[in-house]
C-alpha cells in the first residue's frame, strides 16, 4: 500500500454539506469520499492505493480534476485498488457534481 497526499489552492467552496462518498473499493475501481475542511481556501487530497509507484500519474490526475473543479474547503480521501487514470476522474467528477452550489472562497 502507497500513501498520498496532495493539496491545492482552490477558489469554489462548497456551501454546509455532509460527507459524499461514490464508487466502491474492488479490483480496479476506488472509493471517494468528499468531506468539508476548516481551511476555506485548500483542497486537501488524501489517497491510499495498491498500486505503488504511480505517484507522478495520481499528481496528473489530480491536478487536472483540481484545473477543472477549482474546490476549496474541502477534503478528498481515496481508497484505490487499481483503478486506471480514467476512473479516477470519473470517480472525482461523480463525487463533485454532488456538491451543493459553490461559492468565491477568501484566501
Amino acid at each position: 500500500m502507497e500513501k498520498l497526499q496532495f493539496q491545492f489552492t482552490g477558489h469554489q467552496k462548497p456551501t454546509t454539506f455532509t460527507p459524499i462518498l461514490v464508487g466502491v473499493v474492488g479490483s480496479g475501481n476506488l472509493e471517494v469520499m468528499i468531506e468539508p475542511l476548516a481551511d476555506g481556501s485548500q483542497c486537501r487530497v488524501d489517497i491510499i492505493t495498491s498500486a505503488q509507484g504511480f505517484a507522478p500519474i495520481w499528481a496528473a490526475v489530480m491536478q487536472d480534476f483540481q484545473e477543472r473543479h477549482g474546490l476549496a474547503g474541502i477534503a478528498i480521501s481515496i481508497n484505490d485498488m487499481g483503478a486506471t487514470p480514467a476512473v479516477v476522474s470519473l470517480r472525482l467528477d461523480q463525487a463533485a457534481a454532488e456538491l451543493p452550489s459553490t461559492t468565491k472562497a477568501t484566501p
